[in-house]
């Protein structure tokens, strides 16, 4: 099937991509090759391996003949890793086993000691956490910008600037970049570019047709989308892709297992229909938030009052189930409270699968803007559940604080 796949249609590529049934005596679906090792036939064709023959296409991007080693390269991985940079627009792709483990392997694979990035105030917090904490003691420095508009980041830049990373949106203030003209910006500067792409999925938004160098996700998230695995992928092209497969993919480790890349391949065939429907059932109870008179201001790409709307319209082309609202009351416990007593909501800092979830905190103003004020945010997960059952429990909450 593989062999004459031509579609660029996203249902058809999570459906079909890289699946080959003649490889595996007709089954519809690759099987988990629960293996650490795979054997030659001869020492020749071992010492040979990594030196393919031009036009021959092995797997990690020809770079190999055979599968020889898991933390290389796996069959059951590799079928994901086709759809996931299929889907990007990318030419390459490799998974993780966690989404931290993709972003450190990116930012890594763009960085040396002494280095300076740009990063914007509302990043993933273990991505803060590994810039500002880890990093340092490779003299690593790092200028946080609130990223709304291309001029945050050009006086942000140093002489030693070699990586801008980005989040759009980001995951809990929803706040997006403008991905065009910042590759622009940091191209013309030999700077590389990084984009967490977790929150639109690759079927809403493909950074690297900005521009941007290398995308990452918390497969965990959307790309898996039940609940049961810890994944994550970098996605590119082929240059920069090899040159991450061959050091940090394949040096740090951080492999993802068979059976987990089976698990996000079966995650990936539904994911357009699932998806389709986080986007209807949030949209509905994002604008019924936007309507309630307890309720100061929802963040949720492409409101009526999207302070982004140009950007919201130039770059996504939907929307998933994560958003955030803000409560007309600025009391910490009231959300709390309002939290608590939700029933269809799950409590928990992850988000992306079937499951809704909420989350209350104190957001810094600094990631709205110089000089603005500490927020209290509810953050939601909307999931599969029938969505007037999560309205009139969301809504019962709010009246009850």
């Amino acid at each position: 099937m593989s062999t004459r796949f031509d579609s660029r249609n996203a249902e058809t590529i999570c459906a079909h991509l890289g699946d080959d049934p003649a490889q595996h005596n007709g089954a519809v679906i690759t099987p988990i090759y629960q293996n650490s090792l795979f054997v030659m036939e001869t020492m020749e064709e071992l010492v040979s391996n990594y030196s393919p023959a031009p036009g021959t296409h092995g797997p990690v991007g020809g770079m190999m003949r055979r599968f020889d080693y898991t933390r290389t390269a796996n069959p059951t991985t590799d079928v994901a890793e086709k759809k996931i940079a299929a889907l990007e627009h990318g030419e390459l792709a490799r998974c993780f086993s966690s989404g931290m483990g993709a972003i450190s392997a990116a930012i890594m694979s763009t960085l040396k000691a002494g280095d300076h990035v740009v990063t914007i105030h509302s990043v993933y917090s273990p991505t803060h956490q590994f810039l500002t904490d880890y990093l340092r003691r490779y003299g690593i420095t790092v200028t946080f910008v609130t990223g709304g508009t291309v001029s945050d980041f050009e006086p942000a830049l140093q002489q030693n600037t070699r990586l801008i990373d980005l989040e759009s949106p980001s995951s809990f203030v929803m706040t997006q970049q403008d991905l065009a003209g910042i590759a622009q910006l940091a191209k013309a500067a030999d700077i590389a570019t990084i984009c967490d792409n977790s929150w639109a999925s690759p079927l809403y938004q493909q950074p690297l047709d900005f521009g941007i160098d290398l995308v990452v996700h918390s497969a965990t998230k959307y790309l898996g989308g039940h609940s049961d695995i810890v994944a994550g992928v970098v996605v590119g092209h082929t240059d920069r892709m090899q040159k991450l497969i061959r050091g940090e993919g394949v040096l740090l480790g951080a492999v993802l297992d068979p059976f987990s890349g089976w698990l996000l391949t079966r995650g990936i065939r539904t994911l357009p229909v699932r998806l389709a429907e986080h986007c209807r059932s949030a949209g509905t109870i994002a604008q019924r938030l936007f309507e309630h008179n307890a309720v100061e201001k929802v963040y949720y790409p492409g409101m009526p009052d999207d302070p982004q709307a140009e950007i919201t319209a130039k770059q996504l082309h939907g929307r998933s189930g994560l958003l955030s609202f803000q409560l007309k009351t600025s009391d910490l416990g009231a959300a709390y409270k309002l939290v608590n007593s939700l029933r269809y909501y799950g409590i928990g800092y992850s988000w992306g699968g079937f499951e809704s979830l909420a989350l209350a905190r104190r957001v810094p103003g600094e990631l709205f803007g110089a000089n603005e004020a500490d927020r209290v945010l509810i953050r939601l997960h909307i999931g599969l559940e029938n969505v007037e059952d999560l309205w009139q429990d969301l809504d019962c909450a709010i009246a009850g604080v």
